[in-house]
């Protein structure tokens, strides 16, 4: 699976929002320039990943987060990737996801 920089760069820029940081303060505590960090929130320019693991650590974020959008230390870590997946399908669709989706829940509230 390759690496898409704009899903990367835009979860950055949500944690980054998330800590009430501007670019210029997460820049200045990782010794990077602006410029480059908002090329690197659009996705227009890649992070090695020392910087990665900075950011994610100045965050308080998990690389897997940023990387893959999963961070099982969190208990809706699929919502906003869920939201995203519906978004992107026609209503028709969204009815069916979200039909299967309930009757999952009906099913697993009558197994308690």
């Amino acid at each position: 699976m390759a690496l898409d920089y704009s899903v990367i760069g835009s979860r950055i820029k949500q944690a980054r929002i998330a800590k009430n940081m501007t670019q210029e303060d997460l820049a200045d505590q990782i010794d990077i320039s602006v410029a480059f960090l908002s090329r690197v929130e659009r996705g227009n320019s890649h992070i090695n990943l020392k910087r990665l693991n900075q950011i994610c650590n100045l965050l308080e974020v998990s690389e897997g987060y940023v990387l893959n959008g999963a961070s099982s230390n969190s208990d809706n870590y699929l919502e906003e990737d869920f939201a995203m997946l519906l978004k992107s399908v026609p209503p028709k669709t969204q009815k069916l996801i979200y039909n299967v989706a309930k009757t999952i829940v009906e099913s697993e509230q009558d197994n308690l």
